[in-house]
């Protein structure tokens, strides 16, 4: 494929996904009414914008392919919830909890916090952010909010029974936990199965309190292949090109716990929930990114060092010009149009390997 056919099929994704909800007729709603994100700095839009921490992306070149310029997304530009909420049919992009007005909570907000790990630990170096426990806890207020606007508990749990939940989490609870021993002990006092063990005994306690509080379409996204990351293979991957397995191998114990989560929920009354394979689809595209558009999978856009991933996109730094073909946009994060390939595949899987059991257009319409 050459330079040119990369581009046009970058740009022709991209304008897919911008013009899903160009394409519903007029007045026509969403395939759900709302939509709340729990998450890290892969879908973090501004939440951490309030908070003392290192971990921020709110300033340039983060957004320079975003429309409102930067926003605290670590992306040059759409993130895959951005590319979710587009494709069920949202005329905007979810807003971030803080600063969100009583009637945004109705049709959904974005709890997600860079940095945030299942583990309370998890990221602390990097200084504040909002942890799984902490945005579940956020959800709660929300959801006692929604009770005072819709006058009473069962009207909420009514609302709240048809809304969409994406949670993803755990990609720091390796990056900025585990395989971090300068600043945390887990790696030695946990084996991979144990630790996969003991953050998904944490994961399912926080989802059974978010079931609690009325959360019934609920999917899971599996960690990726951080072990992938331009960081990753800058620090640890004697060639920069072989991603590394000790972390991979390590996530792919804690996504298969998650398998085993969704089933056990899905015994719940009422319960919807769904895994979807990040991590397979990741792999789908780092195997052959020329299919996808994509030229270069093992560094940065926008970064410094190895890989560009020794440090990680500074501000008012220079980016790649050809970003579009770029798996990765910093040290850890993808381009948007990374995120759009990945995001059309969450929403309407390509393979029966992508999720277990239904995909999320499937998942909005039980």
């Amino acid at each position: 494929m050459g330079r040119r056919a990369w581009q046009l099929a970058a740009a022709a994704a991209i304008v897919a996904v911008l013009g899903a909800a160009a394409v519903r007729p007029a007045g026509a709603a969403p395939q759900v009414p709302c939509y709340f994100i729990f998450g890290d700095s892969l879908v973090d839009n501004g939440n951490n914008n309030f908070i003392v921490s290192m971990a921020r992306a709110n300033y340039p070149p983060y957004g320079i392919d975003f429309a409102g310029g930067p926003s605290g997304r670590f992306s040059n530009g759409l993130t895959t919830v951005d590319v979710l909420a587009k494709l069920l049919g949202f005329d905007d992009y979810i807003p971030p909890f803080a600063g969100a007005s009583s009637q945004q909570l109705l049709t959904g907000v974005n709890f997600a916090s860079a940095a945030a790990g299942i583990r309370e630990e998890t990221g602390q170096q990097l200084g504040g952010r909002i942890s799984f426990s902490g945005q579940v806890r956020n959800y709660q207020s929300a959801v006692q909010e929604l009770v005072s606007i819709l006058g009473d508990e069962d009207s909420a749990a009514t609302h709240l029974s048809r809304c969409l939940f994406t949670v993803g989490m755990g990609s720091n609870d390796y990056l900025n936990n585990y395989f971090m021993p300068a600043f945390y002990s887990t790696g030695s006092r946990y084996t991979p199965e144990q630790y996969a063990d003991a953050l998904a005994a944490d994961y399912a306690r926080l989802l059974q309190a978010m079931y609690g509080y009325g959360a019934r379409k609920v999917a899971l996204m599996g960690v990726g292949q951080v072990g992938c990351s331009p960081s990753e293979l800058a620090q640890r991957s004697p060639s920069g090109v072989a991603c590394v397995e000790e972390i991979d191998g390590a996530v792919r114990l804690f996504n298969r716990r998650l398998v085993g989560l969704v089933d056990r929920f899905n015994a719940l009354p009422g319960a919807h929930f769904t895994y979807v394979d990040v991590y397979g689809i990741f792999e789908d595209l780092m195997r052959s990114p020329g299919a996808h558009g994509l030229r270069v999978t093992n560094a940065g856009c926008c970064g410094v060092g190895r890989n560009n991933g020794q440090v990680t996109c500074l501000p008012f730094q220079t980016p790649c010009a050809n970003r579009h073909e770029y798996l990765f946009w910093d040290a850890f994060h993808p381009t948007e149009a990374a995120n759009v390939l990945v995001g059309q595949r969450i929403y309407s899987a390509r393979l029966a390997s992508d999720v277990h059991p239904v995909d999320i257009r499937t998942l909005a319409r039980l």
